[in-house]
Parts: C-alpha cells; structure tokens; sequence
C-alpha cells in the first residue's frame, strides 16, 4: 500500500520489501520516497547526488583516498592562531617559495 504525503509517495515496509526494484529505480530516477511501519515514518529512500557518485567513483578507482577520520576544524585553527610572528627581515614562506621556484 502506498500514499503520497504532500508530494512524496510514501510506503509500507511489506510494500518496499514486494517491489524493491521499483522503487529503487524511481529513486535512482531521482523521487524521494518514505518508507513507513505500521504507519510510523521510519525512512526516506533519497537519490545519491552526483558529487557523492563521484567521489566514490574516485575511491573505488584509487585515484583518491578517503580521510580515516573527519576533519577537525577547531584543532586546525588552534594551530593556525598558535603560529608565532615572523621576525624583523624574516622571508614568508610565500618569499621562500618563491626563490625555490626561481632557482
């Protein structure tokens, strides 16, 4: 059995479990659609966005490797305001950089 809800269709469990395929192509087609328990909302079958099929595919293929742990922003700008001034007459790194290319 299935319903719409606004305009996303939803279905039961016995329903999802029946016709999997289907819906599963609807939802690669791009619907969205919820999957209910005995009337209780318990999921909601979205399409994978491109940007994400992409970087799987990038995985998959080696070309990148994903982190092994999330980001941590606050460490990241702890190090960044933890930097020490530069010197009187000290190069920036951009200066330094920049002659190594030079050479």
């Amino acid at each position: 059995m299935s319903a719409t809800f606004g305009d996303m269709e939803q279905i039961g469990v016995r329903e999802l479990r029946q016709h999997a395929s289907k819906y599963l192509a609807r939802v690669e087609a791009g619907e969205e659609i919820e999957v209910t328990n005995h009337g209780k909302l318990v999921a909601r079958l979205v399409p994978v966005s491109e940007k994400e099929r992409q970087y799987r595919e990038l995985v998959a293929s080696g070309l990148i490797i994903p982190a092994e742990r999330p980001l941590d922003l606050a460490a990241i700008t702890a190090m960044r305001n933890a930097r020490r001034p530069r010197e009187p007459g000290e190069k920036s790194l951009t200066e330094i950089l920049m002659e190594m290319r030079d050479e």
